[in-house]
């Protein structure tokens, strides 16, 4: 089967911009008979455009999609003589490719991507298509590096005679992770390219690996990777890459990444599995700057490289890292004072939350077992039971494994001491965000003498704000070589703690414990309109940004708030739990729902993302909508916000509760009202969805309208 024929192959494209110039390519599938319906393909062409420009540095540009209009995997080339814009920053594109794929074609689709992609780092390959005279010549050309794989049956009776074979093996390279480095600093101290290749003479050849990866995993992963491996080879250097793209990837062994002397990551996504690479020196840049400087990264690794080389304690100091736990705060450099101040609380409810999740869930699990056991007053005998010597319901003591009721407790008396440790764990993590290991002490024993006092919540927040920057201010004090030695281990945790808690008992633990009691009568006293609104207010910010900043305020004040709910199985606070979780559900559902109901609203990947997000919002994973709303923001996050608000208020007004701090569906048997709790999420995903739904319908009939017009 051949991609491209002379019939696709146009040699003076030309288009006002990149959506006629793809019309003008498409028209040749449709000649060529591979295109069945125009409209449709170009439609698809322009949403995968809408997720990310196609435009590729050096003039290049590859529209693509796979499309229920396409018959049979193709290529259509284009050259322009003045360039059209596709979206890359240096400048227009030249050489343009349209890749296009049966909608259930996708092997053929990612073959086709990866081989096109590192031809292009060919600059034989681009001279060539520059050059050519005749359609035939181009064919030849493209047909020599991209062709797709022959089945097993085929390739026994003919030889595998395409350089796309190199190009299939190269994207199953891998690569690997760590962590983002000051290296410009080496290179801009005056390491020049003569240093660089002292360096590698006198080390020898070196091994790299590296991770590339791009928003939707496709061309740029591998021109990266193709840009990477070539740099690496004509500095003299062996380099494998894995590709973390939508073809998948073969994860560098461990064995490969022990051998490595340095890594490169390239990537605009988080890299996975990035522990496998600890303790290595490593430069990390988004992926376009591997393909337009890979020299230059190359030339990043070799003194990286040297410079870990002889100083091993830079080595020992990166694996520490992760052998004392890998603590990491979500603390960025160069933010705001109030981004900056969200992050430390941020780090700090990301700790708590297990323990939340531990203590909630088991003391839900024992008042199920409680009232099985001794009915409706089951919650209020159980929370009796204990830890003190000789009490006579102390669990330890009189526990008989063949009692519902012993094991009631049991679970009752665990949750418990989970739930004990929130305040202490959020304070401390505030503290080690702002001030890194030294802040942990102040921070941890002032939250347990807050949780002491009753100032809850509120209490751990000052403590662990308080304690992070006491023990930032003395870890930054001039003192003597023969102290310093002991001020991580003495002075800073004495010092620290001694005036935070100190500072909290005597002046501030009394009026913030009124502030928390205040807060616990208000929350007790809510009722009607006011609960209504609250659940409104509290699934709006849910559905805002979906994971994000906003939602994660939501959330921390719901997980924050069940610490003070106690024993209590009607709380308020167990309430807006459940508003929460319900609205953090609703955005996944709704795009299930949407791409389910009205396929044809939506491109070939968001159909697949909508498979997906079936299992991710019932697992109360708002991020499974993200991939819809980056690639139209404006409806899917109005939509969302109306439709979780909506979910939040009636949760709340059901008077659904909920102690587990996430687990959607899987928790349900934990729920109170769990049956109105299914009924107000189910209500705001339906809206959610009719609103997508009616919203895109718009957008489609502006858009033929607009084309008629043109016609």
């Amino acid at each position: 089967m051949s991609l491209i024929t002379e019939e696709q192959v146009v040699l003076d494209l030309t288009g006002a911009d990149r959506h006629e110039a793809t019309r003008r390519l498409g028209e040749r599938l449709v000649a060529s008979g591979r295109c069945t319906d125009l409209t449709t393909f170009l439609d698809d062409v322009r949403k995968r455009e809408e997720t990310m420009a196609t435009g590729l540095p050096g003039g290049i540009g590859i529209p693509h999609a796979r499309s229920a209009a396409i018959t049979e995997p193709s290529l259509v080339f284009g050259r322009s003589a003045t360039g059209i814009d596709w979206g890359a920053k240096d400048g227009p594109a030249t050489l343009v490719f349209l890749i296009a794929a049966p909608e259930s074609g996708g092997e053929a689709h990612m073959q086709m991507l990866p081989k096109l992609a590192r031809a292009l780092m060919k600059k034989d390959f681009k001279a060539a298509l520059a050059a050519a005279t005749t359609e035939a010549e181009v064919v030849r050309i493209v047909s020599a590096e991209v062709a797709l794989d022959q089945p097993a049956a085929a390739a026994a009776g003919a030889p595998a005679a395409s350089a796309g074979a190199d190009a299939t093996g190269a994207a199953a390279h891998e690569g690997r992770v760590a962590s983002a480095a000051e290296l410009g600093a080496e290179l801009a101290t005056g390491v020049t390219a003569t240093a660089v290749g002292s360096l590698a003479e006198r080390r020898g050849p070196l091994t790299l690996v590296g991770v590339t990866s791009c928003p939707t995993g496709i061309a740029h992963t591998y021109m990266a990777a193709e840009a990477l491996e070539s740099a690496a080879k004509a500095a003299g250097h062996t380099m494998k890459v894995e590709t973390q793209g939508s073809a998948g990837s073969k994860p560098l062994s461990a064995a490969e990444i022990a051998a490595a002397d340095a890594v490169i990551f390239a990537h605009d996504l988080p890299v996975k599995d990035a522990g496998r690479f600890a303790g290595k020196p490593t430069v990390d840049v988004g992926v376009k700057k591997a393909i337009s400087d890979g020299p230059e990264l190359i030339d990043r690794a070799v003194v990286l490289a040297a410079e870990w080389r002889d100083d091993p304690s830079k080595a020992a100091a990166a694996t520490a890292a992760y052998a004392s736990g890998g603590l990491t705060s979500k603390v960025e450099e160069g933010v705001g004072t109030g981004t900056k101040i969200r992050q430390w609380l941020m780090t700090g409810v990301s700790y708590m939350i297990p323990f939340v999740a531990a203590g909630g869930i088991l003391i839900a699990l024992s008042f199920m077992l409680a009232q099985v056991a001794l009915g409706e007053q089951g919650a209020i005998e159980i929370v009796k039971y204990n830890l003190k010597p000789g009490d006579p319901l102390n669990i330890a003591e009189t526990f008989n494994a063949l009692s519902l009721t012993s094991w009631a407790a049991l679970l009752f008396v665990i949750g418990g001491a989970a739930f004990g440790f929130l305040v202490p764990i959020l304070s401390g993590f505030i503290a080690f965000a702002i001030a890194d290991r030294p802040g942990l002490v102040p921070g941890i024993v002032g939250g347990a003498i807050a949780a002491t006092m009753g100032a809850g919540f509120l209490g751990g927040l000052v403590t662990g704000l308080l304690g992070g920057f006491v023990a930032r201010w003395v870890s930054g004090w001039n003192v003597a070589k023969g102290v310093r030695g002991v001020m991580p281990v003495v002075v800073i945790p004495l010092l620290s703690t001694l005036i935070t808690a100190g500072l909290f008992i005597t002046v501030l633990g009394k009026p913030i414990k009124a502030l928390t009691d205040g807060l616990n009568s208000w929350l007790t006293g809510m009722s009607g309109a006011s609960a209504i609104v609250l659940g409104l207010i509290l699934g709006a910010m849910m559905g805002f940004d979906l994971g994000g900043p906003v939602n994660k305020v939501a959330y921390a004040f719901a997980t924050t708030g069940l610490a003070a709910a106690g024993a209590a199985t009607d709380a308020p606070q167990l309430k807006i739990m459940a508003a929460v979780m319900a609205a953090g559900m609703v955005a996944p559902l709704a795009m299930a729902l949407a791409t389910t109901v009205r396929p044809s609203l939506f491109s070939e990947p968001e159909r697949e993302n909508g498979k997906a997000a079936w299992l991710l919002g019932a697992s109360f994973i708002s991020e499974g909508a993200i991939p819809f709303a980056a690639a139209d923001p404006v409806r899917i996050i109005t939509s969302s916000v109306i439709g979780s608000a909506i979910t939040g208020a009636l949760v709340m007004m059901f008077g659904a509760t909920l102690r587990a701090p996430h687990g959607g569906i899987w928790v349900l048997p934990l729920i109170g009202n769990f049956l109105l709790f299914v009924l107000g999420l189910a209500v705001g995903v339906v809206v959610m969805a009719a609103l997508v739904i009616a919203l895109k319908s718009r957008e489609r009939n502006l858009e033929a309208v607009e084309a008629s017009a043109t016609v």
